[in-house]
């Protein structure tokens, strides 16, 4: 065991992407399954393990093939991605399970395997983007986790699918050229691709090439905002979530944008805010004006959705504003409520797109106005759906309010009360949309369309109530999502300029 610890940041790429290659080559799709469940429920432990070492000890530094940095790529680990390491690992575990009946329910036999070899591509992408230190590396695991975020959409059963996954392959390959261009700069100017090695080297080029540095920061963030969906740059999102398979959105929705969130926080608050003073560009106030646009005009799009996919679609770029919200603020309570944020919305998501998913199984629609009556029907999965719901609006004794505490704190330390304002507005567009499901499925007579309908079998009914349960747990139990989010916040506001 003694002789694994010390490899634990390789070996949460390395197994997932083994796992990918093994699964590539199988063709049916309930050994592949089997191979997924195994190598999800593997990654909390390891991911687990280094976030601990990184709280007792300090952060990991691990170092490819013995290469010293900034010659070699270095996986490092600290409090920050070590924290986004056990969210990402946890969903795809918890979800696991839930993934057998309702893969085989919506994609043919001869498809599943191929289905789960790019799911594992997928989570090797994203636990490499959140491990790496390198920043072309982190390049690198994007387009894994890009590329194969494609094909999971264009697997859905709806033809719409194929569109889908081509609007998001044009948005992201334009994302990846943004960001790649940053980091051409950044290598310009420093000749290192080593994360702490860039941070130590621009502070010396300050400000004699400061216009060149602030392109690298502008290319870096509209490539990194394409992928974290930030509002405008949100339009691949909506119909990607809706016509993908309904596994598929929830793994996604629950992970693929919180690692780009985490890593444009990386490289404003670790790299650009230790070599510069970013309070000279007017950063923070671009970001709380495109998260508040983002809050109000997608949760309204979102009142109007009759397709639930697309309406919990909107309501993701909406909760994304909130995420970026505490980026913007930049104080300790903001980003603390951002970061803890992170958590609570990844959870919540995807216990409501797994009892969307779960609906579809049992009366294959999601559609609003065919849905009246189904709580009784499904009275255990609209249950979690409905705490869920009040997650993501912020009702208290649910992880959402600690969430929006937080930022309102943060929006109060700064004196901007309109801010703290217009946080509680776009948590009352939420209640209106939230709200509009709920007098349906619960008020309303069954359908015919949902007359048969009945909660899912036990593996897919467990995950939606674990992550409704979690909702509830993290509004009273803030010790680790607020604590060491408060923690990695202390580490990044500690070294800026």
């Amino acid at each position: 065991m003694n002789a694994v610890l010390p490899h634990l940041p390789a070996l949460q790429v390395v197994i997932p992407l083994l796992g990918a290659l093994l699964a590539g080559f199988l063709r049916r799709g309930g050994v592949a399954f089997a191979l997924a469940l195994a190598v999800s429920w593997i990654m909390p432990f390891i991911s687990g393990a280094m976030l601990w070492q990184t709280l007792l000890t300090g952060p990991i530094s691990y170092h490819l093939g013995g290469w010293e940095p900034p010659w070699g790529i270095e996986y490092r680990v600290d409090v920050l991605n070590g924290f986004v390491l056990v969210l990402v690992s946890i969903v795809g575990a918890v979800i696991m399970p839930f993934a057998r009946r309702s893969v085989a329910f919506e994609i043919e036999e001869g498809r599943q395997a191929w289905f789960y070899c790019m799911y594992l591509l997928c989570l090797t992408g994203l636990l490499g983007i959140t491990v790496t230190g390198d920043v072309f590396n982190a390049f690198v695991f994007l387009e894994i986790s890009s590329l194969s975020s494609y094909v999971l959409i264009a697997l859905g059963p709806d033809r719409r699918a194929l569109l889908s996954a081509f609007q998001y392959l044009i948005m992201g390959t334009i994302g990846a050229t943004f960001y790649v261009i940053g980091v051409g700069l950044l290598y310009l100017l420093t000749g290192s691709l080593n994360m702490v090695d860039i941070a130590a080297r621009l502070d010396s080029a300050w400000p004699e090439y400061s216009r060149a540095i602030v392109a690298a920061l502008a290319f870096v963030t509209v490539g990194v905002s394409l992928k974290l969906a930030l509002f405008p740059l949100h339009a691949w999102l909506p119909n990607g979530y809706a016509y993908a398979p309904s596994w598929a959105t929830v793994f996604l929705s629950a992970t693929a944008t919180k690692v780009a969130i985490y890593l444009l926080i990386r490289f404003y608050f670790s790299i650009f805010g230790v070599a510069i003073d970013v309070d000279t560009l007017p950063i923070s106030e671009i970001i709380i004006a495109l998260s508040v646009a983002a809050m109000f005009i997608a949760s309204l799009i979102a009142v109007f959705e009759e397709n639930l996919k697309r309406m919990l679609a909107y309501s993701s770029v909406a909760q994304i504003g909130y995420i970026t919200l505490g980026i913007g603020l930049a104080n300790q309570p903001g980003l603390t409520g951002g970061l803890v944020h992170i958590v609570n919305h990844a959870l919540m998501k995807a216990a409501l797109f797994l009892a969307i998913g779960a609906i579809f199984y049992r009366a294959r629609t999601v559609r609003l106005t065919e849905l009246a009556g189904i709580g009784r029907k499904m009275p255990l999965t609209m249950a979690a759906f409905t705490i869920a719901g009040f997650g993501l609006i912020g009702a208290p004794g649910t992880s959402g309010f600690i969430s929006k505490w937080y930022l309102a704190i943060g929006a109060i330390d700064k004196d901007w009360w309109v801010l703290v304002f217009l946080i509680m507005a776009s948590s009352l567009i939420a209640l209106v949309y939230v709200g509009r499901v709920l007098e349906v499925v619960w008020l309303r007579k069954p359908t015919p369309e949902v007359a048969r309908a009945s909660d899912p079998p036990p593996s897919m009914l467990l995950p939606v109530l674990a992550l409704a349960s979690a909702t509830i747990y993290l509004g009273f139990d803030t010790e680790w999502t607020v604590g060491v989010a408060g923690n990695a916040v202390e580490a990044l506001l500690g070294g800026l300029r």
